[in-house]
């Protein structure tokens, strides 16, 4: 066992000149660590003080040792030695606090302040990112802290990370209907994702209201999908939806980030509003006293189209939904209920084990693409 000393010093040893502030830094850093060399000059109180420890006797517990087992005896002079590195240590720590405290103190509180950097909000995403965010501090989520350990710590709150760009004119389409049209799609996108009800597995009524009666395939293709959830009429398509009776929300929020855009439509007088947004979910087991976190992560891409009503049949304010992709991290593969299902620790699950290289959910430098075909894949965290 190392211990960081050499108890076999001369008197010589004993009369060194002291460490620099520096070295003597580096030293406690190293011994909190449980690595490194120890300086080979310590200062003139702690010389004394392990030169008095070193003169006394071995503790009487480990003196006892039975004969024939020399390892006990072993084992007692390394923890001699222990001790006396701890006693140097801390009156050296004593000196290091009197002389320089921002040393010590920046050592305990370096994880602190790198947790607390890591709640610094993001700018809001104007482009589409070149890389997966970095890595964080591996810290597991609490129900008290929800997204500790996570990127989404950075990312805004709930509607607050559905920021619209400014509006302008757009393929004959004015300003005020294009601001329109943008926050419209805002409030359809909170409605579907965000909105309590609807994350509890009700009936996301008022998202249904805002699209174009016209497009009676889509509406009766979701009023479908809600009614009897299936492989190809699932509502998490396009809705996020939890059972009530197995799961619930850990906190009241959920971390969003992503961009909104507006191109022109596919004819005069229309605009094409285009979505890519993560949501990430902190979720906890329904069940009395279950304190277990785990985040489900689901990335949307929608496209909604608005048209000129002074130009196009159509109702002022009312979408259509367009092509929409969409992506879920940690939730159960091959179950079409229309409900999210977390993997907990505690709760094991019998569907297929996910193959592949790990993806990062929280990677959003890729567009999403249509899968050949439906799969089981593995996430590198959540």
């Amino acid at each position: 066992m190392h211990t960081g000393w050499d108890m076999g010093g001369t008197d010589e040893d004993a009369r060194g000149s002291g460490i620099s502030d520096e070295e003597l830094a580096a030293f406690l850093e190293q011994a909190a660590a449980g690595t490194g060399e120890a300086p080979r000059e310590p200062s003139a109180r702690a010389r004394m003080v392990t030169a008095r420890l070193r003169d006394q006797k071995e503790p009487p517990a480990w003196r006892t040792a039975p004969t024939g087992r020399g390892m006990r005896g072993g084992r007692g002079r390394a923890k001699r030695g222990i001790k006396v590195t701890l006693a140097v240590v801390f009156i050296a720590g004593l000196a290091l606090v009197a002389v320089r405290p921002e040393l010590v103190i920046d050592r305990v509180t370096g994880k602190t302040a790198a947790r607390e950097a890591a709640k610094t909000p993001l700018p809001a995403e104007t482009a589409r990112p070149t890389a997966a965010p970095g890595a964080v501090h591996p810290d597991s989520p609490t129900l008290a802290e929800p997204f500790r350990g996570s990127p989404a710590l950075q990312w805004a709150d709930g509607a607050a990370g559905i920021e619209m760009p400014e509006a302008t004119a757009v393929n004959g389409v004015s300003r005020e209907l294009v601001a329109q049209g943008l926050e419209r799609t805002k409030q359809f996108l909170v409605l579907a994702n965000l909105d309590p009800a609807t994350l509890r597995g009700e009936r996301p009524a008022a998202a249904l209201q805002m699209i174009d009666p016209g497009q009676l395939e889509m509406v009766d293709r979701l009023e479908g999908a809600l009614a009897r959830p299936g492989r190809d009429a699932d509502p998490l398509q396009v809705f996020t939806r939890t059972d009530p009776a197995q799961v619930r929300l850990a906190g009241d929020v959920v971390k969003v980030r992503g961009r909104m855009t507006v191109e022109p439509g596919a004819s005069p007088g229309q605009i094409d509003v285009m979505t890519d947004y993560t949501f990430v979910y902190p979720l906890v087991q329904a069940k009395s006293g279950a304190e277990e976190v785990s985040r489900t992560i689901v990335r949307r891409q929608m496209e909604f189209t608005f048209a000129d009503p002074r130009k196009w049949r159509v109702e002022a304010g009312m979408m259509q939904i367009g092509p929409y992709l969409y992506d879920i991290a940690n939730s159960e593969c091959f179950v079409h209920d229309g409900y999210l299902h977390p993997m907990f620790r505690d709760a094991p699950t019998d569907g297929p084990e996910p193959t592949g290289t790990p993806k990062d959910p929280y990677d959003r430098s890729q567009a999403l693409e249509q899968p050949e075909k439906e799969g089981c894949g593995t996430v590198s965290r959540t």
